[in-house]
């Protein structure tokens, strides 16, 4: 338990998540303590999952709390893949620059995604956790959360509320309106500012008492009368730990110097408490306090804030909260937001709020009240459980396992069908070896030759519509396919030409790549600081390739780059990071190979190249994730004779290429690729060769089954 709960979890995790770090003096003298102290920690999520799984029953969800179980969710999915888990964090997650400081990070973080659902209290939190899963384990991120072992993981922010009934209903307590009108006549004459808070470094003790200070230099006409007081409940916690002990002693010190400094027989300006207060004690200070002050430095959520506000329905005080707290983000519009590093703002805060008109006391109180009285706990809970049986029930992105691709079926089906569409791949798919060359600033990609003949047999039949797919320029895709008779799409779809024709673009426009001058310099910093990685500037795309550098360090330089392109606000300007194995590219947003496949079906219509509906589709590649929506164009849940209908088309200008397809003439193979949504997969180039190779085989004259 020492090692556990006093060593990982409040010497390690605690410090680091709300930003105080890893303290330099625990760093030198315990740092060969905190191998043997994680794995303390992993064998206690251990014995909390082997307890979990003893009373688990089929049905049942298992939610995880808080980092001291951040390795459960791993341990419980290893019991049961099935198991509906999630998990949520109280406490700020800190950026993945802080993070990254922390031993064993990586692991924690997988063990975490395992989990269907992430949850966190704001959404700043939940944001620093994607980036530290992209910028740290090279995941891909999405709207709903992170791409992670080929699914989905949600992650999203559910503010955690307060059973507000309970503190208004206590208010109707014969003995809470006695402690009220005690305090009352306590404090009568004086204006009341109340704090509530654990003795911790996190909740800005030290900076809170600075900024009354200051507050009460700069109105020295309060001074004489006191007719402010600064009442601060700080319970105790942690007081064995030296560091608590020593913010301890410099809050009682502090104290003292103001007290001292403004303090007379008859009243001090401070009134300090180092103890815990009963429920009924706190509804009553909550309720006839004029002020509530709260200068968290870093806070999950920061309860004190919904209480003070549910217990003020009468007096309709001001609440003065720092923007460092999660609550900051639900009850900004009716608070003072201050940053408790600002001394002085904070002080011409409290003055702010002791001199603010009833009016506007009135309207910040009105829509705080409603936030607290409707966002209650039970709808926090019930609407994390809601999500998490959602977030559960969902197919997963990629699937993990497809089977190979059953060659010889495919080819009998090629012999078998009147009119065929065949989508192709090019890098990693048709073209040979690629070998590195130093000092080159790109990779010369050329046709497989034993893929010559074959190709440009099926290029040739009557019946047969090939499509070349690549996010390669336009005079690579020249070079190699300039003597066979096919469809290509360069750049993703952003250059498309009928065979034989000159090449049409299909959005481009200068403006839409106005960050590539900005960007271009980012991955050439990578290039020249990464061996034998390579970058291309395409003509509206960029590409860094890493596939021949070293694995580990080429994976770090990745996870750095992706950490410089978060800087850049790309959704703003049109662009996307697409994520590669060994890549990172930026594209133009809205540019898949699917829509590409789309824009030449259509132009198959235009053109009235489709008189019969297409009865065999073949679609093979080694696409990226970003572009598997290739394997959903077109689907064989088409109803034979249906109409294409593009996606986002509408009804009246959709394609009327019509398809007759189902499971058996359907094909669409992922190439070297563990995770696709494609149905089937090979290994690499050479398996592609004898699959086409039999392609052109059943195509020859007098192997057709229904000759055309």
């Amino acid at each position: 338990m020492d090692q556990y709960y006093s060593g990982y979890c409040n010497k390690i995790l605690w410090p680091l998540f709300p930003y105080l770090g890893l303290q330099q003096e625990y760093k030198i003298n315990k740092a060969k303590d905190i191998k043997s102290q994680y794995e303390k920690y992993t064998q206690a999520n251990q014995m909390f999952a082997e307890t979990v799984c003893k009373i688990y029953k089929e049905g049942d969800i298992i939610w995880c709390h808080d980092y001291h179980l951040m390795c459960l969710p791993k341990l419980l999915k290893q019991y049961n893949i099935n198991m509906k888990v999630g998990w949520f964090l109280h406490t700020p997650f800190p950026s993945s620059e802080m993070y990254r400081a922390l031993p064993n990070r990586a692991d924690l973080l997988e063990a975490v995604l395992k989990a269907d659902l992430v949850g966190f209290h704001a959404y700043d939190y939940a944001r620093h956790f994607v980036s530290a899963c992209i910028s740290l384990l090279g995941l891909e991120g999405c709207l709903e959360g992170i791409q992670f072992d080929g699914r989905i993981v949600k992650v999203d922010a559910f503010p955690i509320g307060i059973d507000a009934q309970r503190f208004t209903k206590a208010l109707e307590d014969p003995k809470v309106k006695d402690k009220i009108t005690e305090f009352k006549k306590l404090f009568a004459g004086r204006k009341v500012i109340l704090g509530v808070d654990r003795l911790d470094m996190i909740k800005g003790f030290l900076q809170k008492l600075l900024a009354f200070e200051k507050f009460l230099e700069k109105n020295e006409e309060l001074d004489s009368e006191y007719k402010v007081v600064l009442l601060q409940i700080a319970v105790p916690t942690r007081s064995d730990v030296p560091e608590y002990r020593k913010l301890a002693s410099q809050v009682h010190e502090l104290v003292a110097r103001v007290n001292g400094r403004f303090g007379t027989l008859k009243a001090t300006p401070i009134l300090h408490l180092d103890q815990t207060v009963d429920f009924d004690s706190l509804c009553a200070l909550y309720a006839i306090t004029d002020v509530a002050l709260i200068t968290s430095l870093r806070d999950g959520m920061n309860l004190v804030s919904y209480e003070y506000v549910a217990c003020q329905e009468s007096n309709k005080g001001v609440l003065i909260l720092s923007e460092f707290a999660g609550a900051a983000q639900s009850l900004g519009a009716g608070a003072i937001i201050v940053n408790p590093w600002d001394i002085v703002e904070v002080a011409d805060a409290i003055k702010r709020a002791l001199d603010m008109p009833t009016e506007e006391r009135e309207k910040n109180h009105r829509h705080n009240y409603d936030l607290v009285s409707r966002h209650i706990a039970q709808d926090w809970a019930e609407n994390y459980v809601c999500d998490l049986h959602n977030a559960t029930s969902k197919a997963p992105l990629p699937a993990i396992h497809t089977a190979v691709l059953p060659i010889g079926e495919a080819a009998a089906q090629y012999g078998k069908s009147n009119n065929r569409f065949l989508i192709l791949g090019f890098n990693a798919t048709l073209t040979g070896q690629v070998q590195f060359v130093e000092g080159r600033t790109d990779i010369e990609l050329k046709l497989n030759p034993e893929l010559k003949q074959p190709l440009k047999t099926l290029c040739d039949n009557e019946n047969t519509t090939v499509v070349v797919v690549s996010g390669y320029g336009r005079s690579i895709l020249d070079e190699n396919f300039a003597d066979y008779k096919l469809w290509l799409a360069a750049e993703n779809g952003m250059f498309l030409p009928q065979p034989g024709e000159e090449w049409i673009t299909t959005r481009y426009e200068q403006e839409e790549i106005s960050w590539a001058g900005s960007i271009k310099k980012v991955f050439e910093y990578f290039t020249q600081r990464t061996p034998r990685s390579n970058f291309e500037q395409r003509e509206t795309s960029l590409v860094w390739n890493y596939k021949y550098a070293d694995v580990q360090f080429g994976r770090n330089q990745a996870t750095d780059l992706l950490q410089h392109l978060g800087a850049y606000s790309l959704s703003n300007q049109s662009a996307v990071i697409v994520q590669g194995s060994r890549s990172i590219e930026v594209r133009p947003t809205g540019v898949t190979k699917g829509k590409a496949v789309d824009e030449i079906i259509r132009e198959l219509d235009l053109r009235n190249i489709m008189a019969t509906p297409i009865d065999y589709v073949l679609c093979i590649g080694h696409f990226l994730a970003k572009d598997e929506d290739i394997y959903t164009l077109p689907s064989f849940d088409v109803q034979p004779g249906a109409k294409r209908k593009g996606k986002g088309c509408q009804a009246e200008d959709c394609s009327s290429v019509k398809f007759d397809l189902n499971h058996k003439n359907y094909f669409s193979c992922t190439v070297g690729r563990e995770h696709s949504v494609a149905r089937y997969n090979l290994k690499g180039t050479s398996e592609v060769v004898s699959l086409l190779q039999d392609l052109a085989a059943a195509a020859a004259p007098g192997n057709m089954s229904h000759p055309p």
